[in-house]
Parts: C-alpha cells; sequence; structure tokens
C-alpha cells in the first residue's frame, strides 16, 4: 500500500472473521456456555454485569480531576488552547499593519495607475519593540518600507500613525521605524530564538492579504534552515539567509511581523515564504537573536557598516552559460585554438556589439567576471572583463562565496589580497576595503 493511498487515512476496520470474533470459540468455556441451561446464562450474565460496574466505578474514582491549568467550560469540555488564547491577547497590540506608499510617480507611471492610487501602495507588518524619549521604535523587513514616499502604520485599535526609516539593511532584510509613542501601551518582549525547540508551538501574528491583525500558529519545522536568496531579485542567488522553519502560513503582508512563543514572547521575524503550487506550510522567520544586533546598529548609525571591494560583477558559471547557449550552434566552425567565449568577437578582439569579450583559460568554469570595478577595487587596479578566483589565498567560485567571505571574514581598512585571470594570464593584487556606502562589493 502507497503512502497515499485513501485507505491509509481510513477510519475504517477490517471485518473480523466469524472464528476470530467468537466469544470463547475452540474453548471448553464456550462448549459448556452454549450448551448449558438458562439459569448458568443468567449467572454469567449477572456476573459480567458485576464485573463491569465495578469497573467504571472503579475509574472514576482513580480519573484525576482537571488542574487549573486546563479548565474546564460549562458543558465540560477541557480548554487546551488557554495559553495560545493568554500569548494571543499579550502579543495583539504589539503587531501593527505596515502601508507603504511610493515616491511620486513619473508622468509615464502616472498614466498607468489607477486614480486613487491605492493599489500602488504595498502592505506588510511590524512588531512594536521598545518605548523610548516619546517615540516607539518598530522592527519590519526591509523589503516592505524599500522605494517608500511615504509610511504609515495601523495599530490593532485602528490608529494610524506616520512613521520614518530609521535605518534599514537589505542583506539581513531587516529595517527599524520610528513613530509617536503616543497612545502606544503595549511592547513586545524579545525573548530567545536560542531557546526554541523543534515541535515547539509558535505563533506568527502580521498583515496578511491587508487582512490585518490576523494571527496563525504552527510548530517549528527547522531551527536553522539555510536559504538562498537573490538579493537584486534577478534569479540569481547571491546570499543565503539562516532563518527558522515554521509550518505556520506566511502569506503577503505576513513579512515584517512577529513570530512568538507561547509565553507571549517575540522569538523571530517573519520573512518569507515558498511560494510554489502545491506547497503549503513551509515559512521562514529571521531569528531574534540575530536579528537584534543589527537593529541596534541600525539605530545607532541607520545602517550596518560592511568592507567595500567595489565590483559590479555576475557568477562567470552564468556567463558562460550564456553563451553556450548563443554560440553552440557555430561551434563546430570555431578556428582552431580559439578559446570559448571568443567566439563573437571581431579581429580587435572585440564582440559584435563593440564591447570587449573577457579570455576565458582553458579549465576555469567558475568565478566572478568583473563587469566594472569602481572604488578600491578601480583605485588598486581591477578592470572590466578580468574573473576573479581568490580571496586570500581561498577559492571563489560565485558572487555568493565572495561577498560571504567579504561580510564573514573581513572588516573595513583590511587588506585583501585578490587572485584574478586577465587575458587569460593569472594575476594578484591587494585591495585595501573601505566602508560599504550602498549594498554593492
Amino acid at each position: 500500500m502507497s503512502f497515499w493511498d485513501d485507505d491509509f487515512y481510513s477510519t475504517r476496520v477490517k471485518r473480523r472473521t466469524r472464528k476470530e470474533s467468537s466469544f470463547g470459540q475452540g474453548s471448553s468455556y464456550g462448549r459448556s456456555f452454549r450448551s448449558g441451561s438458562g439459569f448458568r446464562v443468567a449467572l454469567v450474565s449477572s456476573l459480567v454485569s458485576s464485573l463491569l460496574v465495578a469497573t467504571v466505578f472503579t475509574f472514576a474514582i482513580d480519573r484525576p480531576s482537571h488542574s487549573a491549568s486546563h479548565p474546564v467550560t460549562a458543558n465540560g469540555l477541557t480548554v487546551t488552547s488557554q495559553p495560545m488564547v493568554a500569548a494571543a491577547a499579550k502579543i495583539r497590540p504589539t503587531v501593527v499593519s505596515i502601508i507603504n506608499r511610493p515616491g511620486e510617480p513619473t508622468d509615464a507611471e502616472r498614466d498607468s495607475l489607477p486614480m486613487d492610487g491605492v493599489e500602488n501602495s504595498s502592505l506588510g507588518s511590524g512588531v512594536i519593540f521598545e518605548k523610548k524619549g516619546g517615540k516607539a521604535h518598530i522592527i519590519t523587513n526591509a523589503h516592505v518600507v524599500e522605494g517608500s514616499g511615504s509610511l504609515e502604520i495601523v495599530m490593532v485599535n485602528g490608529t494610524t500613525k506616520d512613521a520614518k526609516v530609521l535605518g534599514m539593511d537589505t542583506i539581513t532584510d531587516l529595517a527599524v521605524l520610528e513613530v509617536d509613542a503616543k497612545d502606544i501601551d503595549a511592547v513586545a518582549k524579545v525573548g530567545k530564538s536560542a531557546d526554541l525547540q523543534e515541535g515547539e508551538t509558535v505563533i506568527a501574528l502580521g498583515n496578511p492579504l491587508g487582512l490585518s491583525d490576523s494571527l496563525t500558529d504552527g510548530i517549528v519545522s527547522n531551527l536553522r534552515r539555510i536559504i538562498p536568496v537573490s538579493l537584486s531579485q534577478d534569479g540569481t542567488y547571491d546570499w543565503e539567509e539562516e532563518v527558522i522553519q515554521i509550518s505556520a502560513p506566511i502569506n503577503p503582508g505576513n513579512s515584517g511581523g512577529g513570530l512568538f512563543n507561547l509565553n507571549g514572547e517575540v522569538v523571530g521575524i517573519n520573512s518569507m515564504k515558498i511560494a510554489d503550487l502545491g506547497v503549503e506550510g513551509i515559512g521562514f522567520a529571521i531569528p531574534i537573536d540575530d536579528a537584534m544586533p543589527v537593529v541596534k546598529q541600525l539605530l545607532e548609525e541607520g545602517k550596518v557598516p560592511r568592507p567595500y571591494l567595489g565590483v559590479y560583477a555576475i557568477d562567470l558559471k552564468s556567463y558562460l552559460d550564456t553563451q553556450k547557449a548563443m554560440d553552440m550552434p557555430s561551434l563546430p566552425s570555431l578556428p582552431d585554438g580559439e578559446e570559448f567565449g571568443q567566439g563573437s568577437q571581431g579581429e580587435d578582439g572585440e564582440s559584435e556589439d563593440g564591447v570587449p569579450s573577457p579570455v576565458v583559460p582553458d579549465g576555469v568554469e567558475n568565478g566572478v567576471l568583473v563587469l566594472e570595478a569602481v572604488g578600491p577595487a578601480k583605485e588598486a587596479g581591477l578592470k572590466l572583463n578580468d574573473i576573479i578566483v581568490g580571496l586570500d589565498d581561498k577559492p571563489v567560485n560565485s558572487m555568493m562565496d565572495l561577498r560571504k567571505y567579504l561580510y564573514n571574514s573581513k572588516k573595513i581598512g583590511d587588506t585583501l589580497s585578490v587572485t584574478y585571470y586577465r587575458d587569460g594570464k593569472k594575476q594578484e593584487l591587494s585591495v585595501k576595503l573601505a566602508e560599504n556606502s550602498d549594498d554593492n562589493e
């Protein structure tokens, strides 16, 4: 029987055979019972009834009474959801809806917008985590407030307030907002995501699909799931997020909302879900232990300072795959000795559109292809079409490798050794890393 057979979930029980279900069949007791007198039948029936009454009475005496933690309703039902009800009442006032209205559109964009412009706004959620100096601070996702012209929060009681961004960081997808603290009485208690256990019940609260103050529950499916993401939303994975996987539904608008334990403590910031046909119950939240150090930096500096190399680049493998797809029909006619990647070059080493093509040495399939060098990289001598294959003698196979090494292993002001190929020849240079003023490498 396969796992998905309907019978697997059926509550039906196979009908017992007469041999299996006949009481005492095959025993001497059964034979004497069937052949006995009416008196024996009455006697046995009386004994069985007495035994049944005694068993029921004993069970009733020994059965423990309901404790205070499991209250009983008027109709006698045990209230097992009481901890979740209590947590929901505690956390609801701490989660807000966020309305992101973009900046003033261009004339061309304005012609295509609805008359009221409402559909052009985007929705998200946030968690009030502190009040200080007459202001309240809210954690949310960077992608919720990105590109905003104006921001507005809506509290659980319907009160609206204008909000401003104090800081945001696209790498961790976190942002901090500030609003007037008047009439804000509830602040979320920050818990510890390190204390979570797989299988533990959690609550996700936010503004899914514009349905503000919406609560769902689930369990912690995985404490440290590594998910590749595309920071530039171009389909190329260039970063990895370590997140909590949960079974609570996460829908558009839930982003930036809180993930809470049953004590009412925020243990994560809801961030993303896998959106695919047939996929259900797979959502992700940023662990609060990872989020709070970033939040502190955003409050103090408005950004997360990171080392800056200064290259606009793509994965070499992506470039080679594209060239292979474009040049496949003409590969048999390539001149002898011409290296792959040069098939569309003219005699001057330029492509048909006048842009020089990179020289990719035989056997080199992974690395980072430089499209433009600026800042520290340009000052050090990196150029268009250089192929970076190593940083500090550590291999670099992709933009994700480059970014992770920079952000996890280097500091602003450090010197970085870069190994690269130029015109097919392997070379090396040193770059002094500056502070990153945006999200470039």
